[in-house]
């Protein structure tokens, strides 16, 4: 077990599904040092889960300052800290000049910034899922010596924290049993449109779905309205949800679903996490090794997600939750 460390710093910056994957890690990190007092440096949107979150004792969402007097602010609030290690789990250019503003005499840093004192050194960390990658680091922290880095084999990230805040439990014995629904998250970055399955397959899916018995919930931010217009237009009952749900609602939404379906987005992930049976759809632009979401997933893909048949989806459907 590592020496007993007083105050910590942990990085993680964005995005939504690599925050809730890096949870595990973060997890890991608050029983390796159960007493310390331990920090996240995120980002404003990351702020109200990380509040409700049992691993961290302080939240400082400055970790993207932009201007120099930004830079120097968050210099100091690190400085006065008197952290005794930092670990990275956000491991970019940003956070490691993070590390590099603190020369000449920074904390005992984990991540890959040069010249850190506990660098993960692994050769094939790119090559790794966000899960086992994390697991690694922190074995060469010296946290985790027995660390699961086999494909497949780290744990994936416990939301059960968020679900008991809400008091989630077991439908009341003799109560009228509510219809399965099935959750969509049919958008995603609006930069990243060749990650999306087309809006109108995810209308008729929600149409098959709807009289296989389930009811259909649409989650994604306000851009997304129209999308969920459009579902609705097949299936005049899906409950349009876009806009009005948190992180931390996501979450619960998922922990009662009978299925997730969504293209590779944060709240998918969400879901997953905490223990939707999901479909995860995944194109050509990016690579289910290193990121999907973990659990009871199945992943679908297509080079160009539009080649992607509707009926593929709903015979994953079928296997995964039979209402």
């Amino acid at each position: 077990m590592p020496r007993h460390v007083e105050r910590i710093l942990v990085i993680k910056l964005s995005a939504l599904g690599d925050f809730v994957l890096a949870l595990a890690a973060m997890k890991r990190i608050r029983q390796a040092h159960a007493k310390a007092h331990i920090t996240l440096l995120t980002t404003p949107p990351f702020e109200a889960l990380a509040k409700i979150c049992p691993y961290f004792n302080a939240i400082d969402t400055g970790g993207r300052p932009e201007s120099f007097p930004e830079w120097m602010a968050l210099r100091r609030r690190i400085k006065a800290a008197n952290y005794e290690r930092v670990y990275d789990l956000q491991t970019s250019a940003q956070s490691s000049r993070i590390f590099q503003l603190l020369r000449p005499h920074p904390p005992a840093w984990s991540g890959v910034a040069f010249g850190c004192a506990l660098p993960h050194k692994n050769p094939l960390r790119n090559q790794m899922h966000t899960l086992e990658r994390q697991a690694d680091q922190l074995m060469y922290a010296g946290i985790w010596p027995d660390a699961p880095t086999a494909p497949g084999s780290a744990p994936p990230p416990d939301l059960s924290w968020v679900i008991k805040a809400e008091g989630i439990g077991r439908p009341v014995p003799g109560a009228n049993k509510p219809r399965p629904y099935a959750m969509f998250v049919p958008g995603g970055s609006a930069h990243r449109m060749d990650k999306r399955w087309p809006v109108e397959k995810y209308a008729e899916l929600a149409r098959i779905l709807y009289a296989r018995g389930f009811d259909i919930v649409i989650i994604g931010g306000p851009a997304e309205t129209d999308l969920a217009h459009e579902i609705q237009r097949a299936a005049p009952r899906a409950r349009d949800l876009t806009g009005r749900t948190d992180f931390a609602s996501i979450a619960r939404l998922g922990a009662k679903a009978a299925l997730a379906v969504g293209n590779d987005t944060g709240p998918l992930h969400l879901a997953a996490a905490a223990g939707a049976p999901t479909i995860v759809l995944f194109s050509k632009a990016s690579n289910p090794a290193l990121s999907a979401p973990r659990g009871r997933v199945a992943i679908l893909r297509a080079d160009n997600l539009g080649d992607l048949p509707v009926a593929q989806v709903a015979q994953a459907a079928t296997s995964l939750a039979l209402p």
